[in-house]
């Protein structure tokens, strides 16, 4: 086996997840962002909170399989759905 099939063999078992929901650690707000787009590049993700101005490293994160996951993409829908009619 050469190293070209165990770099394929690494990639085909590696599992592929959605990108999960992130909420702010001080007030739970979904309305979090990164703080600046370079922030991935040359230094650790810092996010920056709309509603209550919390700016840090730190986010809480919700596991894709959560039911209240599936339940917060279901009004999320609903509401994208909402506001294009």
């Amino acid at each position: 086996m050469d190293k070209n099939d165990s770099i394929r063999d690494i990639f085909r078992n590696t599992k592929h997840r959605k990108p999960s929901l992130i909420f702010c650690p001080r007030c739970c707000s979904p309305k979090i962002h990164l703080s600046h787009s370079l922030d991935v590049w040359l230094t650790p993700k810092q996010y920056y909170c709309e509603n209550c101005g919390y700016l840090g490293i730190l986010v809480m994160e919700l596991d894709e399989d959560s039911e209240i996951n599936q339940d917060r993409e279901k009004e999320e829908s609903a509401l994208d759905s909402d506001k294009r009619s």
